[in-house]
């Protein structure tokens, strides 16, 4: 029975969708040691971000088929190992979207006017209203570090207030920045001009500790920042230096570089100019509700065979990206896994040639489905589109990728595929037609027009008369019904290929017949 392991608190929605396809079994707080113990009876994990998903854990996990992290950050999988191990990583990056931006904006307006500090003050039996005077939002420069979808929400709502809003982002556009009402900078000026910021940015190498002491000294003295993406972005040493000795007038942080927050971080000395919230970025009974939702829909697919929405460690492939290219990604897969019975020896390079109506789609999905095609009767049930490429460079197989959008020969565009190796080159191409049928047009250069099927033989001969007529009856002897055949060829009386689909597989000792009969060079059974 289908199996899936839930070991971080879930909103009861997320467990009841996947009620509907598996066994659920919720075992919170586990221990590495106690998830490694178990990991291997489970098809899917679901965490949130308690659970440390690291290699360890994967290596032990024989079954499992998708991690769906309940959230947006996936920091706490080791993707890498993952993806080796074939084994899908999906999140959901828009299910906190709202919570998120808006628990930043608290932490904007919180600063402007002391919140936390004068709610204290005041509870504890003052009334200290000239020390907490604040400052407005209301014309104030913004910058806003990563325009993705919650920095996004927050420029949107900063703009509503009257703020002037900045951003650095290089994977944004003018064009786009411009529709938003948003200037973008570089990183040194933002910090410069800027006199609140806010960070929504992934924690990766290039930004760990991204805002450290030198780039806290270019802010003005009065400005303040603010922290709810990832933990580890921020410097929590020249931070807390900063603030103590007056650089920046204050700073509000939800996530850290290790959390808990431990209790001799220097975070904890600084009693006022200081906001620190136990990461709540995502803590809101809807933010809860729409991410187990989104998640658990997924895994529930993946299970049923069903693509996911956001898998990080599929480039290129979203739910969208397949259903539209439903039929190329089909050929593609076909034509690599026919490709790999044709080949008898090394394969150092394949080439993607990707033609007419084929080069005008994202390619990399159908790359990724060729990879698959050509590595699955290696691999068997452990290649997948999660680690096709990875396994096609682990065997140093070169992938070359070439687009022809000139070539009109078919009005569903064709893809040829090219093999180079010790023994050579082989080449297979295929074309979509106009009702989405799969056709196979040539093979090795050799035209023909041939659905594929189930159990196919593929063999290359001299055209002279006879051989055709001589197979029929071998396999005809032995019992294999042939359900269609063709002939294709270049020169008469040259090489020919001849392309049979066949009810049954090919036995090996009738392979061995086919290979004595006189003139045929190569026999290859295939099955698709």
């Amino acid at each position: 029975m289908t199996k899936v392991l839930v070991s971080d608190p879930i909103d009861q929605s997320g467990i009841e969708i996947l009620g509907q396809v598996a066994q659920v079994d919720q075992k919170i707080g586990l221990t590495e040691d106690q998830l490694r113990s178990i990991i291997g009876d489970y098809d899917a994990l679901m965490i949130r971000s308690g659970t440390q998903v690291t290699s360890e854990v994967i290596d032990c996990a024989e079954k499992l088929r998708i991690i769906g992290r309940a959230g947006v950050g996936v920091d706490n999988v080791d993707i890498p190992a993952a993806t080796k191990r074939g084994v899908l990583v999906v999140n959901s990056p828009e299910g906190n979207t709202i919570a998120a931006a808006e628990h930043a904006l608290a932490m904007l307006l919180s600063l402007s006017r002391h919140v936390p500090h004068a709610h204290g003050s005041t509870i504890s039996g003052g009334w200290d209203r000239k020390k907490y005077v604040g400052n407005e939002l209301y014309k104030k420069k913004l910058g806003v570090v990563g325009l993705g979808k919650i920095g996004s929400h927050v420029a949107r709502v900063a703009r509503a207030m009257g703020m002037d809003v900045i951003a650095f982002d290089p994977f944004i556009s003018a064009e786009r920045a411009q529709q938003m009402n948003v200037h973008l900078t570089d990183m040194e000026s933002l910090f410069k001009e800027s006199d609140y910021i806010t960070l929504h940015l992934p924690r990766t190498p290039d930004t760990e500790n991204l805002v450290d002491a030198h780039l806290l000294r270019t802010m003005k003295s009065s400005a303040r920042l603010v922290n709810c993406a990832r933990g580890g972005i921020v410097d929590e040493t020249a931070l807390a230096e900063a603030l103590q000795k007056g650089v920046i007038a204050g700073a509000a942080l939800d996530v850290y570089a290790n959390e808990p927050l431990s209790k001799d971080s220097p975070l904890r000395t600084i009693t006022e100019r200081l906001i620190l919230t136990p990461h709540l970025g995502a803590s809101t009974e809807e933010a809860q509700e729409n991410v187990a939702i989104d998640v658990a829909e997924q895994i529930r697919d993946v299970l049923l065979g069903l693509p996911a929405r956001s898998a990080v460690n599929i480039p290129g492939l979203s739910a969208e990206i397949i259903e539209l290219l439903k039929p190329h990604l089909q050929l593609a897969e076909t034509l690599g896994l026919l490709l790999s019975q044709l080949v008898s020896g090394q394969v150092d390079q394949l080439e993607v040639r990707l033609q007419g109506e084929f080069a005008e789609h994202p390619s990399q999905p159908i790359v990724i489905a060729t990879l698959k095609g050509l590595l699955t009767i290696a691999l068997g049930d452990r290649i997948n589109y999660v680690n096709a490429s990875l396994e096609a460079k682990s065997r140093g197989i070169n992938i070359l990728e070439v687009k022809d959008d000139a070539s009109r020969d078919f009005a569903g565009g064709s893809l040829k595929l090219t093999t180079s190796g010790d023994k050579g080159q082989h080449s297979v191409t295929g074309a979509v037609f106009a009702d989405g049928e799969l056709r196979i047009i040539t093979i090795n250069e050799f035209p023909v027009n041939v659905e594929p099927s189930r159990h196919m033989l593929f063999t290359r001969h001299r055209d002279m008369p006879g051989i055709i007529g001589q197979l029929g009856s071998l396999l005809g002897e032995h019992n294999v019904n042939i359900a269609s055949m063709q002939v294709g060829r270049r020169i008469v009386r040259g090489d020919a290929v001849m392309v049979l689909s066949i009810d049954d597989p090919i036995p090996s000792d009738l392979l061995d017949l086919v290979h004595s009969i006189n003139g045929i060079q190569e026999a290859h059974p295939v099955t698709l």
